[in-house]
């Protein structure tokens, strides 16, 4: 997708799969691109409804969660826009997990017993839950890998007053136990999802996506006992699939790496997988609406003309 030119547009910015037009230096129209990315990189490829389905996601999400903490957005004029405010954002992630699973387990198999300054139990295997839900935090790159911090580390360092943690921390946990309150309704358990927050004065805002493929992972939750005695995979939904694909295929994002060749039937499975956890998660059909760029310009010009 072409960048477009909102009136009063004051910034424009072009993230890994969104992006996202300053307003008049007070409110975001963030367009949910089809591209995706692994490993920090975008893919050469991109995947049909995707930006559909995760920005319809999210929307759900935050209107199902605006009642634990307010959040930055005001509008949905079209299947993959977002119109919110804007927020000075805490340049940090704040990864919650309930199950030892992916970047943790890695961590974890390694012979580690510590992620993030959080310790992590003797005697777990792969996927089991942990006593309580966890939250190893990750800094917020511009460009290249985020990485792993702890909690001293970001009050130490400025990136969050000690006051400012103690409120992130209780809303990242809450969001995360309606999260999983959601998804048991539709059979499935949030395992592990990522929140990111700002400010706007002394108001703490809940930004971006939540509870979407790209910032979560699902597991079917029939058979997940079972599965975890008999040391079976797990069934998941989320974009993990496509880690895995990519490091059977020798490539983990590093120097000197490449990116596999993605066959057309590979995007469709990607774009289905997306599709199923939509209807998974909101439990309703995908009714996918293609829109032309023209299209999508005016209903976002339209929306923004309703601002106050």
């Amino acid at each position: 997708m072409k960048s477009l030119q909102f009136p009063q547009q004051t910034k424009f910015y072009k993230g890994k799969v969104r992006d996202v037009y300053t307003i008049d230096d007070q409110w975001l129209v963030m367009i949910a691109s089809d591209r995706i990315s692994a490993f920090d990189v975008i893919l050469p490829r991109p995947i049909p409804y995707k930006g559909q389905v995760l920005n319809q996601i999210a929307a759900y999400m935050l209107q199902a969660t605006h009642d634990i903490c307010a959040n930055w957005l005001v509008s949905v004029p079209a299947p993959n826009v977002s119109i919110g405010k804007k927020c000075e954002p805490f340049k940090i992630e704040m990864v919650v997990r309930g199950n030892l699973t992916g970047h943790a387990w890695r961590t974890y198999a390694s012979g580690k017993r510590e992620l993030c300054g959080v310790p992590l139990p003797e005697g777990m295997k792969e996927n089991d839950y942990f006593p309580t839900p966890i939250i190893t935090p990750s800094t917020k790159a511009e460009a290249g890998h985020d990485e792993d911090i702890s909690k001293e580390q970001i009050i130490a360092t400025g990136l969050a007053s000690a006051e400012d943690w103690a409120i992130l921390e209780d809303y990242a946990l809450k969001l995360f136990a309606r999260g999983k309150e959601i998804a048991a309704k539709q059979g499935l358990i949030l395992v592990d999802t990522k929140y990111e927050f700002g400010k706007i004065g002394d108001t703490v805002f809940l930004m971006d996506e939540i509870h979407t493929p790209d910032s979560s992972r699902y597991f079917y939750a029939n058979g997940f006992e079972e599965r975890q005695k008999t040391g079976e995979r797990q069934q998941q939904l989320s974009k993990e699939f496509v880690r895995e694909w990519l490091i059977a295929n020798n490539f983990m994002g590093k120097e000197g790496q490449t990116v596999p060749e993605m066959s057309d039937e590979w995007i469709n499975t990607i774009s289905k997988r997306y599709i199923e956890l939509y209807e998974k998660v909101i439990g309703e059909p995908f009714k996918p609406e293609a829109l032309t760029e023209e299209e999508t310009y005016t209903r976002v010009v339209k929306a923004l003309g309703e601002l106050k």
